[in-house]
């Protein structure tokens, strides 16, 4: 629980003036609260009629005899002059004005507490999205997209009511405790010796109890995860969910989810709402055990302790039993917390495999070439790519082709460093990828893939996207080269229109060609298009088709192809194969080799 500790100060050290003014103002709060309830024993005695007049002013000592006669020395002297009502009156006055006080400070406490936690979440919940930004590829093909999800919103939450706790239970509650046991000390040390005997076994149950509670969080925390997955991949995949009559099968996946879900979390709550009836049971049965002792001082000897100190002394015990309670459900709380930071710890502390160099190198343009040198890649132990040898001069097409799996995309994902070779190099104008600045190597490219990534936003948005100081007039123009423009002015608001998720207002083909405009917008001087057209019927295939080419004019392009009849007029067409380049050449010359590319273009002419 330390290294907890340790990590909720981290997050809170940039908010420190907030969190100091909460602890200032609990504080304040807390000595406001004592006077006001000390103000009861001189108010009883008063009121019951047992104390004598002090007429004569005594010294100021730190005894509580002394501290009530020099307080009941000057209600002597209103009493004498205005009777006891009005004596009363003041009193009451006073006690008011007491509480009013503290509950004034506790707003001010409760209102940068409230600042504190929200800026923790956001400052949490933004670490954890900058760290999914910058991390590689392969980490978000394996993690469940609903898990990170779950990461960055039910974990957070948990992690802010945790670190809040933990505020709470280091600083407010202890010291309101602590405060409150000294002047009970101080009024009575045998009544207290009495309650420190029999409080910390509340702390001892209350512990053993909330060690299993990380446990079953974390996996109540992936549960959750989990659910959020299958949630994300239902609403993606509504469409092939109806039309193989899958929803039974859905929801029958889910329910089984949603169970052990629920099952874990009864379990969960069912340990941490023990914490708070534990923690009262045996606060009153202190104050039970206190109340016959004290009782019996009162009783039995009239010297050893006055009635309204005592019902003093037990009204200032009862204010014990809240924070007590509350350092309890702070406990169990700090408990699912740590299983919480244990996850979003994954997160941030996953290694970024694509990182920079220490002194990076500028790049602005693109001069010369491109040069896959003995270029092999893995995915985990298994080679993907092995001894690619390939050159891309300045203005050229070079075409990649082969059957699915052998290698395309993994070839043209390695130039933008989505991932990072493991042998060989690749040189653009004769210098490593790796020892450029990353954010110019990919500033230099343009993708169009085939299945277009588009946001839940306008259409002037999308092809906007990472293009600053954008006008209306370059995305228009853009919109033109892709074709894009007509269907655009057809929708309902223009480029205003919002689009949905994904695009899924629009057709494949529109879809496709607002991502060209994008690429039109950005332009690059070197293009990446993954087979941009496979996926599309003819007449959206030839308006792509018609943009791609104008795309491509005076451009270094990189094409993955699907049909081959449009990479025909290529400067170089490579033909992969389990990872390895078996053939190269023009399109007439693979053709008459009668190799692999043949055998690829006869299986598509049948």
């Amino acid at each position: 629980m330390r290294d907890f500790f340790r990590l909720v100060i981290i997050y809170i050290k940039p908010h420190k003036t907030h969190a100091l003014l909460n602890i200032f103002f609990s504080l304040v709060s807390v000595f406001f609260s004592l006077f006001s309830l000390g103000l009861l024993i001189p108010f009883l005695g008063i009121l019951f009629g047992n104390q004598e007049l002090v007429t004569q002013k005594p010294e100021l000592s730190f005894s509580t005899n002394d501290l009530l006669d020099y307080f009941y020395f000057y209600m002597s002297k209103i009493i004498i002059a205005e009777g006891k009502i009005q004596a009363l009156l003041y009193v009451i006055m006073f006690i008011m004005t007491m509480i009013f006080l503290k509950n004034f400070f506790i707003y001010f406490a409760k209102y940068y507490l409230s600042s504190l936690r929200n800026m923790i979440t956001r400052d949490i919940r933004g670490k954890i999205y900058k760290r999914v930004l910058h991390l590689h590829l392969a980490y978000l093909t394996d993690e469940q997209k609903g898990n990170i999800m779950s990461r960055m919103t039910t974990d957070v939450q948990e992690f802010e009511l945790s670190a809040i706790s933990t505020l709470e239970m280091i600083f407010r509650d202890p010291v309101h405790i602590i405060i409150f046991l000294a002047s009970l000390f101080f009024i009575s040390p045998s009544l207290t010796i009495l309650i420190l005997i029999f409080f910390p076994l509340s702390g001892f149950l209350v512990s053993k109890i909330g060690k299993s509670l990380r446990r079953s969080s974390t996996e109540y925390r992936q549960r959750m995860g989990t659910l959020m997955s299958i949630i994300e991949e239902t609403i993606g995949g509504l469409r092939i969910i109806k039309a193989f009559v899958a929803e039974s099968k859905m929801l029958d996946r889910f329910y089984g989810e949603n169970y052990k879900y629920t099952k874990i979390a009864n379990r969960i709550y069912r340990k941490e709402y023990l914490a708070s009836p534990l923690s009262e049971f045996f606060s009153v049965l202190t104050l039970l055990i206190v109340m016959y002792y004290g009782a019996t001082m009162v009783l039995g000897n009239e010297t050893a302790m006055q009635p309204e100190v005592f019902i003093g002394y037990i009204t200032i015990f009862s204010q014990i039993i809240a924070p007590a309670k509350g350092i309890a459900t702070a406990y169990y709380r700090i408990q699912k917390g740590m299983a919480s930071i244990d996850r979003i710890n994954e997160v941030i502390s996953t290694e970024i495999k694509i990182k920079e160099d220490a002194n990076p190198l500028n790049i602005s343009k693109f001069t010369s070439s491109i040069e896959f040198e003995n270029v092999s890649f893995k995915y985990e132990d298994q080679y993907v790519l092995k001894n690619i040898d390939l050159n891309v001069n300045k203005g050229k097409t070079i075409a990649l082709v082969g059957q699915s799996g052998s290698g395309k995309s993994t070839l043209v994902d390695l130039l933008p460093r989505f991932y990072d070779i493991n042998e060989g190099d690749i040189k653009i104008d004769g210098r490593s990828i790796k020892k450029l600045k990353i954010k110019d190597l990919r500033s230099l490219m343009g993708n169009v893939n085939q299945e277009p990534i588009l946001f839940n936003d306008t259409i002037f948005n999308n092809i906007a996207f990472g293009v600053e100081n954008t006008t209306k007039e370059q995305v228009v123009a853009a919109a033109k080269v892709a074709n894009a423009h007509n269907f655009i002015m057809e929708t309902t608001e223009g480029y205003q229109t919002n689009i949905g998720d994904r695009g899924s207002k629009l057709s494949g083909g529109q879809r496709q060609r607002l991502s060209i405009a994008r690429a039109v917008l950005k332009n690059p001087p070197i293009l990446i298009l993954d087979e941009a057209t496979s996926a599309l019927d003819t007449e959206s295939e030839r308006l792509v088709q018609d943009a791609l080419i104008n795309l491509m004019k005076n451009r270094t392009s990189i094409v993955i192809a699907h049909r081959l009849s449009t990479i025909k007029h290529a400067d170089e067409i490579c033909v992969l194969h389990e990872g390895k380049i078996v053939e190269r050449g023009k399109h007439d010359d693979l053709i008459k080799n009668n190799g692999a590319y043949k055998r690829l273009h006869d299986l598509q002419m049948f």
